[in-house]
């Protein structure tokens, strides 16, 4: 049985199908899975055993479709569902199941206020998509798998120990969703463990910043200068990761990292806080109650709406820290 697996974008909402390609090779007998993602994340996947072929586009669909048409596909299973992957199953004429977004839901509760959201982890909708295939959520983590070139000497390449240190992912698609430098700085400050800062290139100048303001005596600085395995390996060994609502965030799920999410603009009843199905006290969540504006969006803004960004300039920097 050859399946074809969609899902595009983003780091987070790809590292969470992972329990789906898990299940379905584990649970279907000579299951063959493809999966078609964007260029840019094929990463994430590059190094994952459940995968038997990865197909990417730069674009557009019409790159991959003679392509994809010739593997015959028995089944193609959509956890992006959007035009793009309509256009896809159209042209591909095969048996299909696309996962429900439940887009008016959460309309209603951005643009309402009215939460009609089930309590459910997106995972366990994505899992919804498979279950004609008889295929099960066996409660396990989601899985990152990364080659033995991308395994970070943290000792050596930043100066920290192994589990010792507390990891801060900066960076964010989105500003409503980064912490700002002020709440970042009082947290580093309090912090009694080395600090290790986490973010792409664009983070880099934030993170120079943090270091030059912050009373921590030791700060390191691993934004940009890792890929993205590399920035997991570095999580995997820290003791602890403070995160914005982020891709980093659903990578140390992967390792059973202890996190401390601090929200934003987002609100995990949107089903996309951290998946530890079995592991109580893995993480905490951080968010300002009380506020009528919160959600202002399901994924974020450049600027608040308001003006006043309250959901993390209010934020209890006790809390986040462990005081």
């Amino acid at each position: 049985m050859k399946v074809l697996v969609v899902r595009f974008s983003s780091i987070g909402d790809i590292v969470l199908t992972t329990p789906v390609l898990r299940g379905l090779k584990e649970q279907i007998e000579n299951i063959e899975i493809h999966y078609l993602t964007k260029k840019q994340f094929a990463p994430i996947l590059q190094e994952n055993p459940r995968i038997d072929k990865i197909y990417t586009i730069d674009n557009h669909i019409d790159e991959l479709v003679d392509d994809l048409k010739k593997e015959k596909y028995a089944f193609i299973i959509d956890l992006h569902n959007n035009l793009r992957t309509k256009s896809l199953k159209f042209k591909l004429r095969r048996p299909s199941k696309s996962i429900n977004k439940l887009n008016w839901k959460k309309w209603f509760f951005v643009q309402l206020k009215i939460n009609t959201m089930p309590r459910k982890h997106i995972v366990d909708r994505y899992f919804e998509t498979v279950a004609s295939l008889g295929v099960k959520n066996d409660q396990k983590p989601s899985e990152y798998f990364i080659s033995e070139n991308d395994e970070v000497n943290v000792t050596e390449k930043l100066g920290v120990l192994p589990n010792e240190f507390v990891a801060i992912a900066i960076g964010a698609q989105f500003k409503t969703k980064k912490m700002p430098k002020e709440l970042l700085v009082k947290i580093i400050s309090k912090l009694k463990e080395p600090v290790v800062l986490m973010g792409g290139a664009m983070d880099a100048d934030l993170a120079k910043e943090l270091i030059a303001l912050s009373s921590n005596s030791i700060i390191k600085n691993a934004c940009g200068g890792f890929n993205l395995s590399e920035s997991a390996s570095i999580v995997k060994q820290s003791k602890r990761l403070i995160t914005n609502d982020t891709g980093m965030m659903h990578i140390a799920t992967c390792f059973s990292v202890q996190i401390d999410s601090v929200w934003g603009n987002t609100v995990p009843d949107l089903g996309m806080y951290p998946y530890y199905p079995n592991a109580k006290g893995k993480f905490s969540i951080h968010e300002v109650k009380g506020l009528n504006c919160r959600p202002c969006s399901k994924i974020g803004f450049q600027d608040c709406p308001k003006k006043h960004f309250d959901c993390m300039k209010k934020q209890n920097v006790q809390e986040i820290v462990g005081e």
